[in-house]
C-alpha cells in the first residue's frame, strides 16, 4: 500500500510570559473570539502543516485548559524564561523521526495567515531546505527549516534569538518568500501593539 510522505510540521512558540504586556500569556489574548494561540494554530493547519507542535512555558497549565489544541502535540517546556532561543530547542526536540521540516510560528504575529504558511510549503516542495515569509524584501516570520538543518539550528538558537544565526550563517541559501501581499508581519510585544490588532476584522 502506498502511503503519502511525511508533511511538514509546524512549530507554534506559544511559552512566553508576555512581560511587555503586563504579565498576560500572548497565548490567551482573546482575538476573534477565541485564544490568540487557537488563531495561529488554525493558520498554520490551514496553511498545510501536520503535525501540530505547540511549546507552552509560562502558566502552561492555565495556556493548556483554555485554549483548544485538539490534534496537537503539546511540548511542556520548563525553560522558557531562558528565551524564545530555547523554546525552539525544545520544539525541534520534539518532533518525529522523518519529518522533513519544521515551520516555525510565533504565537504573537496574528497577522500571518493560511496563504503565507502555503507559500513556505510549496518552497519546500520545490526545494528549498531554508526559507522565510518576506514583506518588501525584509525577512520576517514564519521561517522555514529543513530537517539538515535542525541541529545546527537548535545548537545556534541561543536567548532570544531563535533561528536568527541560522539564517544569517546560510544567507546564500535561504529562500525569501514575497507575502507582503496575503500576510502582516508586525508582532504584538505592548499594549499598544495589542489595540492596533485587538479590534481589527480584516
Amino acid at each position: 500500500m502506498q502511503t503519502s510522505p511525511p508533511r511538514v510540521a509546524a512549530l507554534v512558540l506559544a511559552a512566553g510570559a508576555g512581560r511587555r504586556l503586563g504579565g498576560r500569556p500572548k497565548a490567551l489574548l482573546e482575538y476573534r473570539g477565541r485564544p490568540l494561540l487557537e488563531h495561529a494554530v488554525a493558520v498554520v493547519r490551514d496553511g498545510g502543516c501536520a503535525p501540530v507542535h505547540v511549546v507552552l512555558g509560562a502558566a502552561r497549565e492555565q495556556v493548556a485548559a483554555a485554549a483548544d489544541l485538539t490534534g496537537c502535540t503539546v511540548v511542556a517546556h520548563p525553560g522558557w524564561a531562558d528565551g524564545m532561543g530555547s523554546s525552539l530547542r525544545a520544539g525541534l526536540a520534539s518532533l518525529p523521526p522523518g519529518c522533513p521540516a519544521a515551520l516555525v510560528m510565533l504565537v504573537d504575529t496574528p497577522g500571518i495567515t493560511a496563504p503565507a504558511v502555503a507559500r513556505l510549503l510549496a518552497a519546500h516542495r520545490a526545494g528549498a531546505e531554508l526559507a522565510a515569509a518576506s514583506y518588501g524584501g525584509r525577512r520576517g516570520h514564519p521561517v522555514l527549516i529543513g530537517a539538515r538543518h535542525f541541529a545546527e539550528a537548535a545548537a545556534a538558537a541561543r536567548g532570544d534569538r531563535g533561528a536568527r544565526e541560522l539564517l544569517a550563517a546560510h544567507a546564500a541559501d535561504l529562500l525569501l518568500v514575497e507575502c507582503g501581499d496575503v500576510a502582516v508581519p508586525d508582532d504584538v510585544d505592548t499594549p499598544g501593539d495589542w489595540a492596533r490588532w485587538s479590534g481589527r476584522e480584516d
